[in-house]
């Protein structure tokens, strides 16, 4: 099983110092998906960091919402429950190994097959329906907000098919996964000013990720010169904001998640 018998030692995980409550990239490029110079923003964004935060997208509150109450309740079950949804290989529920490369991180996740605008009928995690609907809907919603980014950027590259990025994503067969993580507080740091690692530094293979964090810090993306950039936290879980990564020059989006201790658990 993906998930160990016992928790593993937490110096197992890589640790970060905890971020400051003003530790985070200032300089981060803010998108409004409304507004009429959105697809110059996001050309520049894409080239210049490879990473942005998008407002005025059109995402419901309630789908997000919907959404984030389900994933909690499931990450709340009795572990054997969970267990019975993994491994994660290819798709399932998976926690603290990553992969199959025995990377290891401080948290839990179900990583699913995304077929169209919706989970793939051959994907039977998770099992519960009220799920299964707030994901298809909440899916189907972001497929929107990412054929949108996509046309804008083409748009703001001068680019005349305007379906020319985003018929790469709607295309019969496109490979498309959805994965919600859940990092939840590791005890044994508390108080002692570092973090373990949720989901370490990595790059998406994918022309296009699109991310919603809630209140919680730690998403950090890579900057040109190789550091990393802390990503502001929204104060409260917002339903206009939105992460979106999108470039060529897969250097810049690398990430590292970082959970704080005494943090509340994250989705």
């Amino acid at each position: 099983m993906v998930v160990l018998a016992s928790t593993p030692a937490v110096d197992h995980i890589p640790l970060l110092r905890s971020p400051d409550p003003g530790d985070y990239f200032s300089g981060m490029p803010v998108v409004d998906l409304s507004g009429p110079g959105a697809p110059r923003a996001i050309a520049d964004a894409c080239e210049r960091f490879g990473f942005f935060k998008l407002v005025n997208h059109g995402v419901p509150a309630d789908t997000m919402d919907r959404l984030e109450s389900e994933a909690v309740r499931f990450f709340s079950l009795p572990q054997a429950d969970k267990d019975r949804s993994g491994p994660a290989y290819p798709f399932g529920y998976g926690s603290k190994r990553i992969g199959l490369n025995g990377d290891m991180g401080w948290l839990e996740y179900l990583l699913l097959a995304v077929d169209s605008a919706s989970l793939s009928g051959a994907c039977a995690v998770p099992s519960c329906a009220l799920f299964r609907a707030a994901l298809n809907e909440y899916i189907a919603a972001v497929r929107k907000v990412a054929v949108r980014v996509m046309e804008a950027m083409a748009e703001g590259l001068g680019i005349a098919a305007v379906d020319a990025l985003s018929g790469m994503v709607t295309a019969e067969g496109s490979d498309q996964v959805f994965r919600v993580n859940h990092y939840p507080p590791c005890h044994a740091l508390q108080g002692l000013g570092c973090s373990a690692t949720g989901f370490g530094e990595h790059t998406d293979p994918q022309l296009i990720s699109v991310l919603r964090s809630n209140g919680t810090s730690g998403l950090q993306s890579r900057s040109r010169t190789g550091s990393g950039c802390p990503c502001p936290r929204t104060a409260t879980p917002s339903s206009s904001t939105s992460a979106t990564r999108c470039s060529a020059d897969q250097r810049e989006v690398q990430e590292r998640e970082a959970q704080g201790g005494g943090q509340q658990p994250k989705v």
